[in-house]
């Protein structure tokens, strides 16, 4: 079975924007697009499913998104018929869909209602959400932020079940143990917490950059009494900001070792992982990682302890437009996203832009070191950033135009009633209506009747004159009207007080 897969929230690059595959059989796709909306994807025929903005009064940006997991409804007796509100609250919450904002609160949408079920905000975080986490079994979800804190809540009550210091500083990720009695937490180190008591369990040391991702990569044990043993371990993947190394980290009793144990190396900061999880120790994990450089690398390995030298991965894909024209090169296509499938033979492609992505499951193919796939998306529209305007030029005005400006916010001033328009004057002239006024055709023009004609700015008037002399630099005209300019002022200073 396929992990869930992460993505870093960066709205600045095309890649890196906060998504995540609905669980199970990954048939919806979420992401949460630079405009500030939620849409969900469906991945079998790549359709737009739903689309949600958020009130403005309720969030921020999202920064980060996760879905509830598809718990396995436990087994009842004869004996005890489960109660309506037990199968209630188990349906709604395998469809949620938690957001966390900017501003700290944290948003529960319902993907079956199409509408927001409750929001997370009292008692909790004053600062960026980065990282949420569901507990598997008991509903409850974790959430870290920039104030340095941990919160558990109760999804049910919508209130904070418990809420520690996690680090110094920001705490930038979150990961539950596959038996759901560990919890990762990633800020200045990595730290493991024991949930049930939040105390730290171990350290682990290694990237100079702070962690964007940490993934679990062994299956819980069969039995769920039984502990990980120090043979097999319990191992995890941790990735950082501009950091073009994941690495490997085992968790063993026995051994306090705080170094990574192997590391796969990329082309560019990972940006989205995925994984498969491995059911017992011969199995290899199939790691897929969508880098900011819009490649997504392959790596399959068997974690069996300490590998010296970095891993380079097993394929490389990639995709591009085709080449129009002899002259025309082809243009690569950024992958936003990468899941596994179920069979972990095939892979789910989610590439393009954020507002119109194509979704695409595409065939692995082991024998082949570099996957180069052409797609034609032109019919997706895409709007792009960098086409902004980066001249300004100044228009050439007729002396006789107005320029209409925007009204200032809080002006309060009456709004004249539009004049009517010249076709109307003219419709109601071929309709044989009564004689249309001189006025209402000079209203059709725009033009005050109402204004005095000395109001009216002259071509021949002093600052009319001057503002010529200085664009023109037309030293005889500002010498000229300088002097008029002076002795019109000098009139009406030396004139009589009415």
């Amino acid at each position: 079975m396929a992990a869930g897969g992460r993505g870093v929230a960066d709205p600045l690059s095309p890649a890196g924007v906060p998504c995540a595959f609905s669980p199970l059989n990954q048939t919806y796709f979420a992401l949460a697009s630079a405009d500030g909306q939620l849409r969900v994807w469906e991945t079998a025929n790549n359709r737009l499913h739903q689309e949600y903005v958020p009130s403005a009064h309720l969030s921020g940006t999202c920064t980060c998104l996760a879905w509830a997991p598809a718990r396995l409804q436990a087994k009842e007796s004869p004996q005890r018929k489960k109660r309506k509100s037990e199968a209630i609250g188990t349906s709604n919450q395998i469809d949620l869909l938690a957001i966390g904002t900017a501003v700290g609160s944290i948003l529960l949408y319902s993907t079956v209602k199409g509408e927001l079920h409750s929001k997370l905000i009292s008692g909790g975080h004053d600062n960026k959400v980065n990282c949420i986490q569901w507990h598997q079994d008991n509903g409850c979800l974790y959430s870290c932020s920039d104030d340095k804190y941990i919160v558990e809540w109760n999804t049910q009550t919508c209130k904070v079940k418990c809420k520690w210091k996690g680090d110094n500083s920001s705490v930038s990720s979150l990961c539950i143990s596959p038996d759901g009695k560990m919890l990762l937490s990633a800020g200045r180190t990595i730290k493991l917490w024991v949930l049930e008591t939040k105390e730290i369990y171990r350290h682990f040391t290694g990237h100079a950059t702070p962690v964007s991702t940490l993934i679990f990569t062994t299956i819980r044990p069969p039995n769920e009494s039984q502990p990980f043993d120090g043979i097999t371990g319990l191992y995890f993947l941790s990735g950082a900001v501009h950091d073009r190394l994941l690495n490997v980290w085992q968790v063993r009793s026995e051994n306090k070792e705080k170094n990574a144990v192997m590391s796969f190396t990329v082309t560019d900061e990972p940006v989205y992982i995925d994984l498969t999880l491995s059911e017992n120790k011969e199995e290899p994990v199939k790691l897929a990682v969508v880098c900011r450089d819009g490649q997504v690398h392959l790596f399959e390995h068997i974690l069996n302890g300490y590998c010296k030298k970095p891993l380079t991965s097993n394929c490389t894909i990639q995709i591009a437009t085709p080449g129009k024209g002899k002259k025309s090169t082809p243009k690569p296509i950024p992958i936003l996203a990468a899941g596994f499938c179920s069979d972990k033979m095939s892979l789910l492609l989610v590439y393009g832009n954020w507002f119109q992505p194509v979704i695409e499951r595409v065939a692995l193919n082991s024998k082949e070191s570099h996957m180069c796939l052409v797609r034609d998306i032109s019919n997706c529209w895409a709007p792009k950033v960098e086409t902004a305007v980066t001249k300004v030029r100044t228009p050439v005005v007729n002396s006789e135009a107005k320029v209409l400006v925007p009204g200032v916010p809080g002006h309060h001033a009456a709004i004249k009633p539009a004049p009517p328009q010249i076709e109307e004057v003219e419709s109601k002239r071929k309709l044989g209506e009564n004689e249309i006024s001189i006025e209402e055709r000079l209203g059709a023009l725009d033009i005050d009747t109402k204004k005095e004609k000395d109001d009216l700015p002259q071509t021949n008037s002093f600052p009319v004159l001057l503002t010529q002399g200085l664009e023109s630099n037309d030293f005889e005209m500002l010498n000229e009207n300088a002097f008029l300019s002076f002795y019109s002022g000098f009139q009406k200073l030396m004139s009589p007080w009415p």
